[in-house]
């Protein structure tokens, strides 16, 4: 055979250098148990932000209606109203007077205020439409009682007194309608409640689901943690700060983003309310905007929800440890 060690090597194969193995990439002591950036991760992140912000307003809604209905209840519960009823042989004029009179000797009256022809006449156009020719009609005359705060006027001595010196008269203290408000505010309040609940247990399920994948992943290097004596705290730990960082970002995107439409709708209510529609909007919702309060209340909503995701991905983590026995 042929030595060909003392052969001389061309020029290619002089400069091509011997194959070395590859090394292993080195292992960092503080590379996460869970990546920190994946497509499971961002979309986690894109649902915790819309699921924050169907729930931020959801409450933004409550808040407002529960605002209102507080401005309806204090407003109507501090006046009263009294109609004086045309009728044959008696002067309408003399009775709603008098009525006005009678009323302002009452105790805890603060104001009386006696709506002219033409005012009372007006109250009936949003029925029968502008326009219209009322002389005919048998309007009656409306005056409207407003008590002095803090103090209580005696109902049923005023309309017993009305009654009995203005039969014509009759007395209407609200209450039928505050009821009736306070039910109807009530009612939307749960409604948004209820629709705040189911928000965020639909976004505790897609949590507990992304934290079950997450672990699916990172099964092997969780397995070989634990048997090797690694504290469940500490794997659990790892977990509940990777979601509570995605739940601060989904949560605070959300909640940041309904504060500005929040925001946005009272700017837009305030040039709408010299309209007739938007004017009987602020008379429902006021200026359609939310306090300092509720804007708070938006924000901590985001925090809470992110809260909320670290410690359901950790409860899930401890009982998948628990399971390893």
């Amino acid at each position: 055979m042929t030595d060909t060690s003392d052969a001389p090597k061309t020029p290619e194969a002089a400069a091509t250098p011997a194959p070395r193995e590859r090394a292993a990439p080195a292992l960092k002591q503080d590379m996460p148990l869970v990546p920190a950036s994946t497509i499971a991760g961002r979309a986690l992140v894109t649902v915790i932000a819309i699921m924050t912000y169907l729930a931020a307003l959801a409450a933004g809604a409550a808040f407002l209606i529960a605002g209102a209905s507080d401005g309806w209840r204090n407003s109507i519960s501090r006046e009263m109203t009294i109609q004086v009823r045309p009728a044959a042989g008696r002067d309408l004029e003399a009775d709603t007077s008098k009525a006005a009179e009678l009323t302002r000797a009452t105790p805890g009256v603060a104001e009386v205020r006696v709506f002219s022809k033409a005012e009372s006449e007006a109250l009936l156009e949003p029925w029968l439409g502008s326009g219209l020719d009322l002389r005919e009609l048998p309007v009656p005359r409306m005056i409207v009682v407003r008590n002095t705060p803090g103090e209580a006027i005696d109902t049923p001595a005023l309309r017993k007194a009305l009654s009995e010196k203005i039969s014509t008269a009759s007395l209407d203290d609200h209450r039928q309608w505050v009821s009736r408000l306070s039910a109807m505010a009530n009612t939307i309040v749960f409604g948004a409640l209820l629709i705040f609940i189911l928000v965020v247990t639909a976004m505790t399920m897609a949590v507990t689901f992304a934290t079950r994948g997450a672990m699916a992943g990172s099964r092997e290097i969780v397995d070989v943690l634990h048997f090797v004596g690694a504290e469940d705290k500490y794997i659990a730990r790892q977990f509940q700060r990777h979601f509570l960082r995605l739940g601060l970002r989904g949560g605070l995107t959300g909640s940041i983003a309904a504060i500005f439409t929040f925001a946005g709708l009272g700017i837009l209510a305030s040039w709408w309310l010299a309209t007739p529609g938007g004017e009987q909007m602020g008379m429902l919702f006021g200026a359609f905007g939310l306090s300092l309060s509720g804007y708070v209340a938006i924000l901590a909503i985001g925090v809470a929800i992110a809260g909320l995701t670290g410690m359901i991905s950790r409860v899930i983590v401890y009982r998948r440890l628990s399971g390893l026995g």
